[in-house]
């Protein structure tokens, strides 16, 4: 055989291998898709099956199809548990803020004993107060020259020796007269009030020089030492030439316990007075814009009472809290910005006689009692006596109350 056919011989032959070895790997790619759809088409059927087995146990809830299912009542459940809810979480927050404000309100007395402050010394004698929940503090404010107005105020309506200890232990009411010490420390002026305190014991002392100009600073350290010393409801500051009946005043504010940061008394917006020399002026007028503008709301001074929050508000941050010249104001803007409710109670500034005895026969016996043009009693330590006779609350009305 010559060169050339074997040649064509080859050709011929590698020919169809390649035909055989194309239609092998067609035949190969056929079954391979064969085996796969049928190697997936199983678990697509198995899958199926399951999910309509899930969906069969699963509740069909809102479908409305099931009268079983009631579909009015289930909005008013909801509705019914987000109260419950919102009630628990109110309360619980009520008790964070309460814990937070106890808190701060140690932390400060702890500062004061470690600073060896005057204060200091009230918070660490009485132990057993601080174990008992009063109702209220009324601190009556007073000067050193108003001797006569205590005494007159003692043999009214202020109850003496065993009654005033009868009136914290029954009705948990403690009053005292309010006064800081002399610029000269240890003088005449603070060895009288040291001798009038050791015959009758009501009288509170504080870490404050006496003077006119001072009252707001007064008034912020009365609250910071009566809020440290007693564990009350309500703190009251009252001047020491205005009548008040103090079972009245209990009631009053007992009706106000559920309100955690309440400031009541007779609210009032006078004008802001520029002029200087005339009674009231403002110093700090350009503050309240132009002239001849009104001061916003507050209590008058002459009495007015707030809840035990605000009084440790003011005992934790007086060191920040601004004083205007007049203490009413200088209260009222301490509470600007603050979540508080403001109750106007016109029965806290009736007038003398015989604008509070009429009250007192119509049924709606006054709080306090005094004369607008005087800011107190007139001639408070020889009238007080006919005011108390006529406009008084009577001894029984105080012992028998319930507070």
């Amino acid at each position: 055989m010559s060169w050339k056919s074997r040649e064509g011989e080859a050709s011929k032959s590698a020919f169809v291998s390649r035909k055989w070895t194309l239609l092998f790997c067609i035949g190969c790619f056929c079954a391979g898709m064969l085996f796969s759809d049928r190697m997936w088409s199983v678990p697509e059927i198995e899958d199926i099956s399951s999910t309509t087995r899930v969906d069969d146990e699963t509740p069909k809830l809102g479908s409305g199809c099931d009268p079983t299912i009631d579909v009015e009542n289930e909005p008013k459940d909801v509705y019914g548990e987000v109260s419950k809810t919102h009630r628990a979480i109110h309360m619980l927050d009520k008790k964070i803020s309460n814990l937070e404000m106890e808190l701060a309100a140690a932390r400060a007395a702890q500062e004061s004993i470690l600073s060896g402050s005057p204060v200091a010394e009230n918070l660490k004698i009485p132990e057993t107060r601080k174990k008992r929940k009063y109702l209220m503090v009324v601190g009556i404010n007073t000067a050193f020259s108003s001797r006569k107005r205590r005494d007159s105020v003692r043999a009214t309506w202020m109850p003496q020796a065993d009654k005033r200890k009868k009136l914290e232990e029954e009705k948990g009411i403690v009053v005292r007269f309010v006064i800081g010490h002399s610029a000269t420390s240890g003088g005449i002026l603070d060895r009288a009030i040291e001798a009038e305190e050791n015959r009758h014991g009501d009288i509170m002392r504080l870490d404050h020089v006496e003077g006119y100009l001072e009252l707001s600073a007064k008034t912020k350290i009365f609250f910071a030492t009566a809020v440290a010393s007693w564990d009350a409801d309500f703190y009251v500051k009252v001047d020491d030439d205005v009548h008040v009946n103090i079972g009245t005043l209990g009631a009053t504010l007992a009706r106000h316990r559920p309100k955690p940061r309440v400031y009541i008394g007779c609210m009032k917006s006078g004008p802001v007075l520029a002029q200087k020399g005339v009674r009231y002026h403002e110093p700090e007028y350009w503050k309240f814009g132009e002239e001849g503008n009104k001061y916003f709301r507050h209590a008058t001074g002459q009495l007015y009472a707030i809840s035990k929050d605000l009084a440790t508000y003011i005992s934790i941050n007086q060191h920040v809290l601004h004083k205007y010249v007049n203490e009413d104001v200088s209260l009222g803007s301490w509470f600007i910005g603050l979540d508080v409710e403001q109750v106007d109670d016109r029965r806290l500034c009736c007038g003398t006689p015989p604008d509070c005895e009429w009250k007192a026969q119509a049924g709606n016996v006054c709080v306090a009692s005094f004369d607008w043009s005087c800011s107190g009693i007139c001639k408070s330590s020889e009238r007080i006596k006919e005011v108390h006779r006529r406009c008084g609350e009577g001894e029984n009305a105080l012992w028998n109350a319930a507070f």
